[in-house]
């Protein structure tokens, strides 16, 4: 038995503040793809008690029945996603321009796509409000929350996933193209998560320069909104074994510098209540030019080994949870 509440600008799991270390993850493994099997889930667990983590945010689709209940056995916390990924427009493969209109126009994200998204959400909370280890329902990953349209959207949504489950917090995931300022839709929910790339998709290389930007950011949404908020996505594509006295792009160097400084900009702020890094493991997706075999924004490869980042993160997080 559990309880979990939002208070003030704290995550209470059993009226103590949580913070959510972990990861967003994917179920994709080199042998199986994206298929389940008890082996591979057993083994993905075993890295997360190794690596300090007590989190995991389902990305961004409802996962299968076993690692739901494998969860629960394990006391590992799981933020619980719909479908709802790629209601942006103006985004393609993250970050071009998809053309043909603004997101909400008819035709594009309209009444039908919200009829479909709210039957999304039923199934959702049916599938796993049973489930003690989820705390926090996300109804859609990186929408156009900045967009015209976006709140007429969303309010009904955001309500409807209160009525469904009023024992658990809701949140959206927010793209870094809808900053505090910007975005439009934060106060329809309790716990704000943000996904963030600064140092990799904008000022790549230029880890002060990121700094500078990730840290103005932060506190904004800590003065203006004031709700827990975790950082659901940060991080950097890494080449295992590529290595260079300098932190470059593509070194695990890189990805271990990059993320140190995101951890230090999150402890000087009073709102973060957890970090969960892009991603688990490489994992595959889609051929073009765009990637090269794949995302490698992984702590582990594709095959679990661990990168640099894994030892770093471990040290991290067994201080953050006392251990």
């Amino acid at each position: 038995m559990r309880t979990v509440e939002v208070r003030g600008k704290q995550f209470l799991i059993n009226g103590e503040p949580f913070y959510f270390t972990g990861f967003g993850m994917h179920e994709d493994h080199e042998t199986i793809g994206k298929a389940h099997s008890d082996a591979h889930m057993i083994q993905d667990f075993a890295l997360l008690d190794w690596i300090n983590a007590n989190s995991f945010r389902t990305s961004h689709y409802p996962y299968s029945e076993e690692i739901m209940d494998y969860a629960d056995e394990r006391g590992i916390v799981v933020i619980d996603e719909t479908p709802a990924v790629g209601l942006n427009w103006h985004m393609g493969a993250g970050i071009m321009d998809q053309g043909g209109g603004n997101t909400f126009d008819p035709g594009n994200v309209d009444e039908r796509t919200r009829e479909v998204h709210a039957q999304e959400i039923r199934e959702l909370v049916q599938q796993d409000k049973n489930h003690p280890s989820v705390v926090l329902w996300s109804i859609s990953n990186e929408p156009d929350s900045g967009a015209d349209g976006a709140l007429e959207y969303f309010e009904p949504l955001a309500r409807l996933a209160r009525e469904l489950d009023p024992s658990r917090p809701i949140g959206f995931v927010n793209v870094m193209f809808a900053p505090c300022g910007v975005d439009r839709i934060s106060h329809l929910f309790d716990v704000l998560m943000l996904n963030r790339y600064y140092g990799w998709y904008e000022n790549s290389g230029d880890i002060e320069a990121a700094r500078r930007i990730l840290r103005s950011e932060l506190e904004d949404w800590d003065q203006q909104y004031g709700k827990p908020t975790l950082m659901t996505e940060y991080g950097a594509d890494t080449v295992a074994g590529l290595h260079s006295v300098y932190e470059i792009p593509f070194t695990e160097e890189y990805q271990v510098a990059l993320l140190r400084m995101y951890h230090e900009e999150f402890d000087r702020v009073e709102c973060m209540v957890g970090e969960q890094v892009w991603n688990f493991a490489d994992f595959q997706t889609k051929n073009g030019f765009a990637r090269v075999d794949g995302n490698k924004k992984g702590t582990f490869t594709r095959d679990r080994k661990p990168k640099a980042l894994a030892h770093e993160l471990r040290r991290r997080w067994a201080e953050k949870l006392g251990r």
